[in-house]
């Protein structure tokens, strides 16, 4: 069986226009936010760092080697794309040794924006979001539609679908996923890439049944709800007036499963609906299981904050926008544009 990815249900209709994203690395600019601020004292020294055409995996061998650690002795919040300009942190623990000259350290590509010490090391998504600014080229199609979807994006936040790239190239990973399910040997690092792809293919098909029937955004019989910007969750039978009132006030959203093992957090009509997909995928879902997940939730719907939009001509529209940690760019892009 070989997998391909689908076109998910759009929520705002069909893309009003097409356009190209990274035509330069400057046009796809992401900022880090962490969830803490460092603390000034400690083992680990933080680093604020730029970087324009790299992706993260070469920051950290580069610090390895430059500071004399092992590559496990780096953190970093989160994975950044190479085709872009970003700027992450980094954590590099230096036990009663002097700090490096990080100056040194850069090059065209690498900047040292700020270094702090903390007491901890930088762990995988202690992040509070990222701030995008993306600029698209070459953009033709419907300006009006364009803007009512931006107006409509800003009021009511997008589905909170996984970005293709967790999929790889036309799927691969989901494929590879399934192949691994079969019995073949992989390291652990393309375990873990494939494990999250399958469960964010699942996440995505469900959401996508959702976006369909319109709930994606509303209340269901047997819905578990999601805080705003929290994994705190909990389980409603019947969705009462206060319910409501919190899911329309976005400070609260319906949810969709991660799948692994465990027992069912919902129930009635959402649990119709995941039971539904999960069935159709039977190998998958069965391959997570014996690999020993645990289920988790992860909201439908995310607010996309402090949404500004501009053409700066005919052809170029600037677009910024923060999104939580775990949100894809390329999820509120491709409601706009075919890219």
């Amino acid at each position: 069986m070989t997998i391909e990815i689908p076109v998910w249900p759009y929520v705002y209709g069909s893309p009003s226009g097409t356009g190209k994203i990274r035509s330069h690395p400057e046009d796809f600019i992401v900022h880090e936010n962490l969830a803490f601020v460092p603390s000034g004292a400690g083992e680990h020294t933080f680093l604020q760092i730029q970087k324009t055409g790299e992706n993260t995996e070469y920051v950290v061998r580069q610090l390895a080697r430059y500071a004399n650690v092992r590559q496990r002795d780096i953190g970093y919040a989160g994975l950044k794309d190479r085709h872009a300009m970003t700027t992450q942190w980094f954590s590099v623990w230096l036990p009663g040794k002097a700090e490096p000259d990080w100056t040194a350290f850069e090059t065209e590509s690498i900047k040292v924006v700020q270094t702090l010490r903390h007491a901890r090391k930088l762990k995988r998504g202690v992040l509070s979001g990222n701030r995008f600014e993306i600029t698209l080229r070459d953009w033709q199609g419907d300006q009006a539609k364009t803007l009512d979807q931006l107006s409509l994006i800003k009021a009511d936040g997008i589905a909170n679908y996984y970005g293709e790239q967790r999929f790889g190239n036309r799927g691969q990973n989901i494929n590879k996923a399934l192949t691994m399910f079969s019995g073949e040997k992989v390291n652990r690092d393309l375990r873990s890439i494939y494990l999250s792809a399958a469960r964010s293919y699942l996440f995505n098909h469900i959401l996508g049944q959702r976006v369909a029937e319109r709930t994606w955004n509303q209340a269901l019989a047997g819905d578990t709800f999601m805080f705003d910007r929290s994994q705190s969750c909990f389980q409603s039978e019947i969705p009462d007036a206060e319910i409501l009132r919190r899911v329309a006030a976005q400070i609260i959203h319906p949810s969709g499963v991660l799948w692994g093992k465990g027992a069912a957090d919902i129930a009635a009509d959402a649990l119709a609906i995941e039971e539904a997909v999960i069935n159709s995928h039977d190998e998958l879902a069965r391959g997570l299981i014996a690999c020993g997940l645990e289920k988790a939730r992860r909201p439908l719907r995310v607010q996309v904050v402090d949404l500004d939009w501009q053409f700066r001509d005919q052809t170029t529209l600037q677009l910024d926008f923060t999104l939580p940690a775990g949100s894809y760019a390329t999820s509120l892009l491709r409601e706009l544009v075919e890219i």
